[in-house]
């Protein structure tokens, strides 16, 4: 019922604004993407249930305001568990309008929004090239972090792609618990971002490009253990499932990089893709010392061998130092995944994913091996994939 309410909520003043005001190239644009699959046996850390499941439900709606505005706004549901049951859950994870007509390479976005933080927190999941994300989005920020606030960024009027940007953010997604009793008041700005990207080509068969992004989180969470107190404030708020990061802290960095090579410049017959990511996460609480940092990388490779044919291989792994009181444990686990993707149109992806997980201490729930399956198809129109 909520889900078919907020739909109408937002559907309605944009339709009756788009029917008076836009024309025909302004027209609203609508697209479905349906995410399903089964796994074998649910990741430690992961967001895809053991079974049969629902990865995604995507409904979005974005178009032109006029001369000088744009809007999105996207709903989506999906699987997660519980107490041991698969629930579904609906939320909303875009509604923003941006500028189109500022000077200078200037852009102003505000509402709700992706974050601008390392490769892909800008990409919806289905976008992505394995079924589950990397544990660095996982553990840090949520899956994928999205969040109320106001975005500035610049596009430099260079040769050389760059842009930079800086987010004001309510932290609410990030930090479900802060503003509690436990947590005293929260601040009305939680969080805020900074990045900075380079791109560019090499040739007519390379281009490349290099990130670097940070968040300063003012109100960081229990993290992990505190499951009494988060259960106690989903109760609270009607809530079945707690969306923010697992493991934080109040400085994040995340440096990213991604190489593409397609022979001839044609990337739709064949293309190799190299991307990576590395994360810290310092100041975890008031006794955290100097070396009490949490840490996350991966390296994956995808290689289109044919045009409707893709397999890929990634390497995760995690290092984290748990508060527990004025003092910290030590947890590592480490992630191997590898992919094998047959996409008959760009609409559809057919995905059958191998993952295997080794504890290194901390990770009693750890998968040794897990088998998923996923099938993702789209209807419509949806947002340009990211490079």
């Amino acid at each position: 019922m909520k889900l078919k309410l907020l739909t109408l909520a937002l559907a309605t003043p944009l339709m009756a604004n788009a029917q008076a005001q836009f024309a025909k190239s302004d027209a609203l644009q609508w697209g479905l993407v349906l995410d399903v699959g089964a796994a074998s046996r649910e990741l430690a850390l992961g967001a895809r249930p053991q079974g049969a499941h629902l990865g995604g439900l995507e409904l979005g709606v974005a178009g032109h305001l006029g001369e000088h505005f744009a809007g999105r706004a996207t709903l989506a549901a999906h699987s997660h568990s519980h107490d041991g049951k698969k629930k579904v859950e609906s939320e909303l994870e875009e509604a923003w309008i941006e500028t189109r007509s500022l000077p200078a390479g200037l852009q102003l976005r505000g509402g709700r929004m992706l974050a601008q933080l390392g490769y892909l927190n800008e990409q919806h999941p289905h976008a992505d090239d394995f079924s589950e994300r990397p544990l660095l989005y996982r553990s840090f920020l949520g899956g994928h972090y999205f969040d109320n606030g106001l975005r500035l960024s610049w596009t430099a009027p260079t040769a050389l792609y760059w842009r930079s940007g800086i987010e004001l953010l309510s932290g609410r997604e990030l930090n479900p618990d802060a503003g509690s009793e436990h947590n005293g008041a929260r601040p009305s700005i939680a969080a805020w971002a900074a990045n900075t990207k380079l791109g560019g080509d090499i040739g007519r068969s390379q281009s490349w490009q290099l990130g670097l992004s940070y968040l300063r989180n003012k109100a960081p969470g229990s993290g992990a253990h505190e499951h009494e107190h988060e259960e106690a404030h989903e109760e609270e708020e009607g809530h079945d499932h707690a969306h923010g990061a697992r493991y934080q802290g109040r400085h994040l960095w995340i440096v990213d990089g991604v190489w593409k090579w397609s022979p001839g410049g044609n990337n739709g017959a064949q293309q190799l893709r190299l991307s990576g990511e590395l994360a810290q996460v310092s100041r975890l609480n008031e006794f955290a010392g100097s070396g009490d940092k949490h840490r996350s990388a991966y390296l994956a490779a995808v290689w289109r061998f044919s045009p409707q044919w893709e397999t890929g291989l990634r390497v995760d792994s995690l290092s984290l130092r748990e508060p527990h009181g004025d003092h910290f444990h030590p947890a590592k686990l480490r992630e191997q995944t590898l992919m094998l993707a047959w996409k008959p149109s760009h609409a559809q992806s057919l995905r059958l994913q191998y993952s295997r997980q080794d504890d290194r201490g901390g990770f009693d729930a750890a998968a040794k091996r897990s088998l998923q399956l996923q099938y993702i198809v789209s209807f419509g129109a949806h947002g340009a994939h990211s490079f």
